[in-house]
């Protein structure tokens, strides 16, 4: 039996597409929902087969994050557009890719068909926990590694981090997202990693094997000052276009420069290429997200131009480039 969820705002429509679902032979309808958040906390708890969701959700910069959720749990998918004209042209653009579009308006046997195109037998597994995420800390940093991501940094994140050993060096990230959306992300991307995914939500101390994200909270990431290895929560008003900003955090580990290593990301814009340069000025490794890999080439481009990267390179590439640099001087970390 193949589950089901129809995510899609509008009353009439996401009645009758249940109904036409709940009507098939070998589907079960699990849940109907209006919003992405809503859509993304179903798919978590109930792990289904296939979604159906609107072309209006799926065209919100935090499906970024749903669509990384899908991949992780083999989760397919049809896009529902408004007519068959917007379904060709969507999959004609798609035609490589994974994603499905059905008209709204389209029949029984229709729906039925592209079900049976996409569905698959079963819902991957989720991550264990890992033993090693609450392991006591050691009583030294060697390194530090900081990442700034925005449009594509979802599936970049990914990419990056699921070549991290499980006890890899402190790591903080700034992803921009949808407030409210760093819950799930952290979620996802700890499901996939070896090291455990925290959001950072109060002052926390950095130790291996434990990655720190700040996405979709009101307020700028920054290491706290002195010698203990910390980041905090900073002001509210946007910097460069965002909270939390990669300039600001980026900016505030200059500092610890040292023993940092760097990445600037795919994304729109400028945030974090001077924070970078700050960086590379101070001594540390920093590394720009080339082109060709680059979702959004705005913010390492940005970056490459300043001066600010040391290294420009694929994102297959950036992990080994991040865990190998080498520390010049030690940090002392707090205790747990």
């Amino acid at each position: 039996m193949q589950t089901v969820i129809v995510a899609i705002p509008d009353d009439a429509v996401r009645q009758r597409i249940s109904e036409q679902v709940a009507s098939l032979p070998g589907f079960r309808l699990v849940a109907r929902t209006r919003t992405l958040m809503d859509t993304y906390n179903e798919i978590e708890t109930r792990a289904p087969n296939v979604i159906l969701i609107a072309e209006s959700l799926s065209a919100m910069p935090e499906f970024e994050v749903m669509r990384a959720l899908f991949v992780a749990l083999d989760v397919r998918w049809l896009v529902v557009t408004s007519s068959p004209a917007a379904s060709r042209a969507m999959q004609t653009a798609a035609a490589k890719s994974d994603l499905f579009a059905l008209a709204h308006d389209s029949s029984l046997a229709q729906l039925e068909q592209q079900l049976h195109s996409v569905t698959r037998s079963q819902a991957m597994p989720m991550k264990a926990p890992d033993a090693e995420a609450s392991s006591t800390p050691m009583a030294r940093i060697d390194r530090i590694i900081l990442i700034g991501s925005s449009t594509g940094g979802v599936d970049a994140l990914l990419a990056i981090l699921r070549d991290f050993p499980a006890d890899c060096p402190p790591t903080v990230i700034v992803q921009h997202t949808g407030v409210g959306f760093g819950v799930s992300l952290a979620a996802l991307l700890d499901r996939q990693c070896r090291a455990s995914v925290r959001l950072v939500t109060e002052p926390t101390a950095l130790r291996r094997g434990a990655i720190l994200i700040g996405a979709g909270v009101k307020a700028h990431l920054q290491m706290a000052p002195g010698r203990v290895a910390q980041v905090e929560l900073g002001d509210s008003a946007p910097v460069s276009g965002h909270v939390p900003s990669v300039d600001v955090f980026f900016e505030s580990a200059a500092p610890f420069a040292g023993r940092v290593s760097a990445a600037l990301l795919t994304g729109m814009g400028r945030d974090g290429a001077t924070g970078l340069k700050t960086l590379r000025d101070a001594g540390a490794h920093t590394i720009a997200q080339d082109q060709t890999t680059s979702v959004v080439f705005g913010m390492p481009r940005a970056a490459i131009e300043l001066g600010a990267a040391n290294e420009v390179l694929p994102l297959d590439s950036i992990a080994g480039a991040l865990l190998q640099s080498s520390p010049r001087r030690p940090l002392m970390e707090r205790r747990a």
